[in-house]
């Protein structure tokens, strides 16, 4: 009546599996993570030659149940369930060595859970190598994901990747890992930097005996007597309670590091004024045994905050009762829960949370999700949500809803695994490490916007939050001139003539030529008392004959050809000459372009001779007019 159940390891291959393990696959089970087992081809016995690979899981948050080589390159990969329930498989975290330079090989991801997931818009798994340790997507027109038949009506993920080195171990993973040793060596670190930012201590104890940690920051002057109008602000940070959303540690990392930063002045107005406690990561078992939801006995523990045991849920019961005390307590408001997740559907971050009877209430729980969604331009308001589904009812969103007091606003933030949409356009940006941290630090900027926005924190000048960026030591400072000049708008240019003045100058052109040819000038001064002639016969490569040669290839009509006059040989007084007796020539100018204001094609108006003809025609109406005024 009942159609039975299916392994979902359960073999696929083209290929007959052998009975025995080999000596080098270091008796691989078929329900644990692959230990360092080598794939040989058909028919092949002995030692294992380059280009036979070897896949490897069996480390901290790794993630691999089984290979079948179902072809001369292609491999069928099975994800390993969650310890103690096979219903979820998505995380992947393996290793693979012993390849051959330019080997091209195909890999058949058969057994993920999921029908909808991010593949299908565009995320691709990450790789690295030990030569290079930084993590890079796969190229998309790699990486296909649809519906396999052959495979049980799983959905199956397969991407083509070449091996370019030999020496080389290749690692491959869904998004970014995030360890539990790496938390610890990262708070190891931080504590020894920032000593005095903030306080370590453990909350409690996993199953498999591992730490609960807890950062606080807490820098808050205790009055001396505690009342309604001068309580504690309290901000409580989760995270990492499903162990395959590692984004989630990247985001508490970059609020953490802008918490600790002591010469910050947003952090330090924070320290000063609200506690925050943090809980990194809430499930550290299911970190380290590389799960997908559940800790090490198969309990999703975010459905499971409604029925909590302290034998089952060890972590999630110290969670509960430090938020019960401070929520009861005197001296303290608890203001934020705020859940951190990753999520494997859906782009951008976003934000959700619970919806009230009471209007007022509800009112104030939407004014956080809007000054974050000011601060993050990756936030992606068309997947936010506010319900208060009964489904839910076992989430954290929604069982502290009515475990605590009325103050408290509980949201689940939500951050993709793939990225983001750029606002108004179709352009999909990838998340990177750094891309997580940086919502971390606009949730703490989001933090100080909300209590400014109710009183809670002072609005200092705008002067005491920008940060200084000084110049090095080695750098000799300018002095600088206290008195500083007004710095006034520059009015838009528009086209105009410079002209060269001649008030002071009577050039003549000799119309007698030099025996090379070339007309002589002379240049007398009527102001200045002095005289100059050319010595001897001109060279024509002198600047005399260069700048005369401009002047021989115009063409001036007879109307007003320059008229050369003969000039005393005595010495002039010093006072300008009338203008009836200066015959002005037409003057040089300079033709000063707005490119700004200029067209297609005004260049080429601009820069010809129509310019230069209508100069000459104002020289004529001058001449002409001054002409008539002296013979009046």
């Amino acid at each position: 009546m009942f159609s039975e159940a299916c392994d979902p390891l359960k073999h696929t291959s083209m290929y007959e599996r052998a009975e025995e393990d080999s000596e080098d696959s270091d008796e691989e089970g078929g329900l644990g993570n692959v230990s360092r087992i080598i794939i040989r081809p058909p028919g092949h016995s002995g030692k294992a030659k380059r280009g036979h690979l070897c896949f490897d899981a069996a480390f901290e948050t790794g993630n691999l149940g089984r290979v079948d080589l179902v072809g001369e390159f292609e491999y069928d990969l099975f994800l390993r369930p969650d310890t103690c329930n096979p219903r979820y498989r998505f995380w992947f975290n393996f290793t693979v060595d012993n390849v051959k330079q330019d080997q091209r090989v195909i890999f058949n991801i058969v057994n993920i859970n999921k029908s909808r997931s991010l593949f299908k818009d565009g995320m691709t798994p990450l790789v690295k190598s030990s030569s290079r340790p930084k993590w890079q997507r796969l190229p998309r027109c790699e990486v296909f994901y649809y519906k396999s038949a052959v495979h049980q009506n799983h959905y199956v993920l397969s991407f083509a990747f070449g091996f370019d080195k030999e020496d080389e171990v290749y690692q491959f993973a869904l998004t970014f890992p995030y360890s539990y040793s790496k938390l610890q060596a990262y708070l190891n670190a931080l504590e020894t930097k920032f000593p005095e930012s903030f306080e370590r201590a453990t909350l409690g104890m996993t199953i498999q005996n591992r730490k609960l940690e807890l950062i606080t920051f807490d820098d808050v002057k205790k009055p001396e007597k505690v009342d309604q109008k001068n309580l504690i602000h309290m901000v409580v940070i989760l995270a990492r309670i499903h162990p395959g959303e590692s984004p989630a540690s990247y985001v508490v990392q970059g609020l953490i590091e802008y918490l600790a930063a002591a010469n910050q002045p947003i952090s330090k107005a924070l320290r000063e004024n609200v506690v925050f406690k943090i809980i990194p990561m809430l499930n550290p078992d299911g970190v380290f045994l590389g799960n997908n939801r559940c800790n090490v006995i198969g309990h999703d523990l975010n459905r499971t905050w409604n029925k909590l045991s302290q034998y089952t849920h060890p972590t999630l019961a110290a969670a509960m009762k430090m938020l019960k005390e401070y929520d009861n307590s005197s001296c303290y408001q608890v203001d934020f829960v705020i859940d951190i997740h990753a999520h494997s559907t859906l782009t951008g971050t976003f934000i959700y949370g619970s919806t009230y009877d009471n209007v007022y209430r509800y009112e104030r729980h939407l004014v956080f999700p809007k000054l974050f969604a000011s601060k993050c331009e990756d936030f992606c308001q068309e997947h936010m949500m506010f319900n208060a589904d009964d489904r839910k009812s076992g989430t954290a969103r929604r069982f502290f809803v009515d475990a605590l007091s009325d103050n408290v606003n509980t949201y689940t933030l939500e951050v993709s695994m793939c990225g983001y949409y750029l606002n108004g356009t179709n352009i999909l940006t990838q998340y990177t490490e750094d891309g997580y941290m940086r919502i971390g630090r606009n949730l703490a900027r989001t933090f100080l916007e909300y209590y400014r926005f109710t009183n809670i924190l002072p609005i200092p000048p705008v002067d005491e939050l920008r940060t200084r960026k000084g110049r090095p030591r080695t750098h000799r400072s300018r002095t600088r001139s206290r008195t500083r000049s007004e710095v006034r708008t520059r009015p838009k240019t528009v086209r105009t003539y410079a002209p060269i003045s001649y008030t002071d100058l009577s050039i003549c052109y000799d119309s007698s030529s030099s025996p090379e040819g070339s007309p002589i000038r002379y240049m007398y001064s009527t102001y200045g008392g002095f005289r100059m002639r050319p010595p001897g016969p001109p060279d024509q490569y002198s600047l005399s004959s260069i700048q005369a040669a401009r002047f021989s290839n115009l063409d001036f009509s007879s109307d007003y050809r320059f008229k050369v006059t003969s000039k005393p040989k005595t010495t002039v007084e010093h006072k300008m000459p009338p203008i009836e007796i200066l015959n002005v020539p037409p003057k040089p100018c300079l033709t000063i372009i707005d490119f700004n204001q200029l067209t297609r094609g005004g260049l080429e108006a601009a820069t010809s001779g129509r310019s230069f003809e209508r100069e000459k025609e104002k020289i004529r109406r001058h001449t002409v007019k001054a002409s008539s005024s002296r013979k009046a």
